[in-house]
């Protein structure tokens, strides 16, 4: 994946930044605390599937976002919020121009609006010569939300506390299919449901290792199977009862051979894919993608720990 810079004495440009994607691999709910954030644990995965953003340099301090697919953004979106709280961060006056395609669905647990964040954050950081490290530009990002952390920090992760709590992992290279009905479903009353299931109990990182892992060698090396048989997604139910179409992806997916399973809140569904599977025309409105895992994401070499 090839980032184009180019720079000249009347502008400075940035091309093709790629914000992937994440799965949850799980998702378990094990408390909830007195300020009613839920304690969760997961592991976030990395995928080849991605929005684009070039950034263009302005003198004027001002910070503009041009849309170059069908989607309707709100004019303060997490890419804007992001470049000003950069800009307040540290005193910047320099401005930028943002222009955005947007390849990932909205409303499906894939983190794209974090991911445009946090590609936003790092792109910036060098665009306007800031030079802060990657926990500075992770410590702005939290205040945007609690994934953008997660896309700096750049390495798939084991996600603990309230999702602040990320320890890097590898994953072994496979294909995944992630399915995305039209219909989405809100978060807000996800978490909100008297029916969700918070005292799942409390796994071990190692309890997923693989077998024939050093486990000497930093970070640990996670077995898929054991993490996908050995979890589940408690938001699942409920986001199903709010809206069925994730059911039936699920089911759909079941019918191939395929372990399917909602990702985040949802509403986007993904299985591990096997050999000789052939995906047919899914039987509904759906996007339907084949990606791969990432080891790292594209940008990390982009800023200092």
């Amino acid at each position: 994946m090839t980032v184009a810079t180019t720079s000249s004495p009347a502008a400075e440009c940035l091309h093709d930044l790629p914000a992937p994607a994440k799965l949850n691999l799980f998702l378990h709910i094990t408390g909830q605390r007195p300020d009613g954030y839920h304690l969760l644990q997961s592991v976030f995965m990395l995928i080849d599937w991605c929005d684009r953003i070039d950034l263009e340099l302005r003198h004027d301090g001002v910070v503009v976002r041009e849309d170059r697919s069908p989607c309707q953004l709100p004019p303060d979106d997490l890419c804007v919020r992001a470049a000003r709280a950069l800009q307040a961060a540290t005193g910047c006056r320099l401005g930028a121009t943002i222009r955005l395609s947007k390849q990932l669905p909205a409303e499906a647990g894939l983190g794209g609006g974090s991911s445009d964040a946090a590609t936003c954050l790092i792109g910036l950081n060098r665009l306007w010569r800031l030079g802060l490290s990657r926990g500075a530009l992770e410590a702005i990002g939290l205040g945007l939300g609690a994934d953008v952390p997660f896309f700096i920090g750049g390495r798939n992760a084991w996600v603990e506390g309230v999702g602040e709590h990320l320890t890097p992992v590898r994953l072994p290279e496979s294909r995944f299919v992630v399915v995305k009905p039209q219909a989405g479903a809100s978060t807000a009353r996800i978490f909100g449901s008297p029916a969700l299931r918070r005292d799942t109990k409390t796994a071990i990182l190692q309890g997923f290792a693989a077998n024939d892992a050093d486990r000497s060698r930093s970070p640990p090396l996670l077995d898929l199977t054991r993490v996908l048989e050995g979890s589940h997604n408690d938001l699942e139910p409920v986001a199903q009862a709010l809206c069925p179409d994730i059911g039936d992806c699920i089911r759909w997916l079941e019918s191939l051979g395929l372990q399917g399973r909602m990702t985040g809140s949802g509403s986007a569904v993904f299985a591990q894919m096997r050999p000789g599977v052939n995906l047919p025309e899914p039987p509904g409105p759906w996007l339907v993608r084949q990606c791969s895992n990432m080891d790292a994401h594209p940008l990390l070499d982009w800023c200092s720990d």
